[in-house]
């Protein structure tokens, strides 16, 4: 079956951004406790790209089935979770990229280099890092990882904001200067 990427998230009501994040199905990774822990010998490049063994994993079908097994442990470390096995993954900066972002009723969708549509609020919480000269926006995604928002992301976001450089999503309130 081809796989067919979400529409446009700026065409998109804040309902059917809310029933395309509810239709994605995801592994249950975190009711998993495999007994084999090992190396995968991945790793995600601050550009967003796969690698195995140094090779790019050029096919995003594959990207995009193991992005759905990622998970972010307390120590920072990266794991791809499988029922029977935890893989470390060597994160360069953030697991995912957030490309695309979009403001609607209140909420700011965000679409990721996986093509999933993220939605900032109480779950998925906006953090900006780094210092005023060169910050670095960050949303929450699941399982502990994070997506990267690229510079035209983050454009799109300060043209959200408002005078005191802050944006709301669902209720919560996010500075976009580094704390």
């Amino acid at each position: 079956m081809p796989y067919e990427p979400p529409p446009e998230i700026a065409g998109l009501s804040l309902a059917e951004l809310a029933e395309q994040v509810a239709a994605r199905k995801l592994p249950p990774v975190d009711s998993w406790s495999p007994a084999e822990t090992g190396e995968s010998h991945m790793a995600i490049a601050a550009d967003g790209s796969w690698t195995h063994e140094g090779s790019v994993i050029a096919r995003p079908a594959m990207v995009r089935a193991f992005a759905s097994l990622l998970m972010c442990d307390a120590a920072g470390r990266h794991w791809l979770v499988t029922p029977t096995q935890r893989l470390s993954v060597e994160v360069a900066d953030a697991a995912f990229i957030a490309t695309d972002m979009t403001e609607k009723d209140g909420a700011l969708a965000f679409r990721l280099n996986t093509d999933e549509i993220v939605i900032a609020g109480p779950d998925n919480p906006l953090v900006a890092r780094g210092d005023a000269e060169t910050p670095a926006l960050y949303l929450a995604v699941r399982h502990g990882c994070e997506a990267r928002l690229n510079r035209s992301t983050y454009e799109q976001l300060a043209l959200a904001a408002d005078d005191a450089w802050r944006v709301a999503s669902r209720g919560e309130s996010y500075s976009l200067v580094p704390a």
